[in-house]
C-alpha cells in the first residue's frame, strides 16, 4: 500500500512540473514594474476595519485582511482573497478585476455576545494600481454560515448578502 501512495505522489507531482506549459493558464496581464510585490495598507470591509498585505504577482493581486468589526465586543476578524484584472482601462494597470474572497463577513449578537461569522463568495472591484500605492474599491456578493443560538433558534440564515469594501496600500 505505501508504495501506491508514492507512486500515486509522484505522478501528481510530475503533472504540477507540467502544469506550467499548460496552455490554459489565464493571460498574464501584470509585469513587474506595475507595482511594487508586496504592498501593506489599511481600509474597511463592511463593518471590518482593518490593515491589509498585498502581493501583486503576473496574474493579479493575493491579499489578506486582520482587524477587528465595529461593535460592542471589537471582535476579530480576517479574510483573504485573490483578484484577477479582467480589463484594464489605463496606462497603469487601472481597471476592473474579477475576485474571490473567503473569511470573517460580519459580526452578529449571538446569546448576548458577538461572534463572527464565516463567509464567501465573488466580487468586482475597481483597482488604481501604480509603482507607489494600490487603491481599490470593490462590491461583491457572497454567503455565510448559519448562525444559531444555544436553544437552536436561527440567527443568521445562509442567504446571499452584499459586502463593500474599500483598501490603501503602498509599496514596500
Amino acid at each position: 500500500m505505501t508504495k501506491a501512495y508514492s507512486l500515486l505522489a509522484f505522478f501528481a507531482l510530475a503533472n504540477v512540473a507540467h502544469a506550467q506549459d499548460n496552455p490554459y493558464l489565464p493571460e498574464a496581464k501584470l509585469t513587474l514594474d506595475s507595482a511594487k510585490t508586496w504592498n501593506v495598507g489599511a481600509g474597511f470591509t463592511q463593518k471590518l476595519i482593518h490593515v491589509n498585505a498585498e502581493w501583486v504577482n503576473p496574474y493579479g493581486i493575493a491579499y489578506a485582511k486582520a482587524g477587528v468589526f465595529l461593535n460592542d465586543d471589537k471582535n476579530p476578524g480576517a479574510q483573504v482573497g485573490f483578484r484577477y484584472p479582467y480589463h484594464l482601462t489605463g496606462k497603469d494597470k487601472n481597471g476592473y478585476y474579477i475576485g474571490v474572497y473567503a473569511g470573517h463577513i460580519e459580526s452578529k449578537p449571538v446569546d448576548n455576545e458577538y461572534e463572527a461569522r464565516l463567509g464567501a463568495g465573488v466580487d468586482l472591484a475597481y483597482v488604481l494600481l501604480s509603482k507607489e500605492r494600490i487603491s481599490s474599491f470593490s462590491v461583491g456578493i457572497g454567503a455565510g454560515e448559519e448562525l444559531e443560538d444555544r436553544n437552536g433558534n436561527v440567527v443568521a440564515e445562509t442567504e446571499p448578502r452584499i459586502q463593500f469594501s474599500y483598501t490603501l496600500s503602498i509599496g514596500l
